[in-house]
């Protein structure tokens, strides 16, 4: 089992590494001269919209499995430290207790 954990958190490392990259490569909206001021060159109310090139698909891809490792490892971490505690497993009643009210006179 920690063989397990340990190959996961490698894994999530990498792909946490090859997500930064692919986010820092890709191209804004507007990162043309026109978008600086302003300009969008569509009259679309979000701007144009263009295709889904390789460096999108894989920056899904990579956010995708960035969210599997992410719980796996969270199951993993609690599987093999043994305890499975909740938040509120140490806390203390503070909840006064109210005697019942008594009928007025």
């Amino acid at each position: 089992m920690q063989f397990l954990l340990y190959f996961v958190i490698v894994v999530h490392v990498v792909v946490c590494l090859f997500l930064i990259g692919v986010v820092l490569l890709q191209q804004g909206k507007s990162a043309d001269l026109a978008g600086t001021f302003g300009g969008q060159g569509s009259q679309t109310a979000f701007g144009p919209r263009a295709a889904a090139n390789l460096l999108t698909k894989m920056t899904g891809w990579a956010a995708a499995l960035f969210m599997i490792t992410s719980f796996t490892l969270t199951v993993l971490y609690i599987r093999s430290s043994g305890s499975s505690t909740s938040v509120f497993s140490g806390m203390k009643s503070t909840a006064p207790v109210s005697a019942p009210v008594k009928p007025g006179k």
